[in-house]
């Protein structure tokens, strides 16, 4: 049975911190939904949840393992922002480039790395 397993996911994506964070939205609504009285609400949450783990689902059944892994990126990319209390993100107005600087320095003149344009922001 394992060796059937593994030959199975074989060439798949398998599991991330995405696939983790979206099942595990997915058994919150679907506790949400259980807690919260009203039928409409039930229905809506139980959908949700059964949304969610099917996305999970296919995620990591999926042989797309490029665009998988660039998903997973992205959304580390954004949890890392969040976490980030010592520094400010800004985008280049020029390019969209993302620039970093230190927080709690008032007004400052921020240099794009990329094109070296210059913009002024309170941080």
């Amino acid at each position: 049975m394992r060796n059937w397993f593994r030959r199975f996911m074989q060439g798949r994506y398998g599991n991330d911190k995405l696939n983790m964070t979206i099942l595990w939205c997915g058994v919150g609504a679907c506790i949400l939904g259980m807690l919260i009285p009203g039928a409409v609400v039930k229905l809506i949450f139980s959908t949700l949840s059964y949304v969610l783990m099917f996305w999970a689902i296919f995620r990591g059944l999926s042989r797309n393992t490029y665009q998988r892994y660039q998903e997973n990126r992205k959304f580390l990319g954004w949890v890392d922002r969040i976490k980030d209390r010592e520094h400010r993100h800004y985008n280049c107005p020029r390019c969209r480039q993302t620039v970093r600087v230190p927080r709690g320095k008032g007004k400052i003149a921020i240099t794009c790395p990329r094109c070296k344009e210059k913009f002024i922001k309170k941080t």
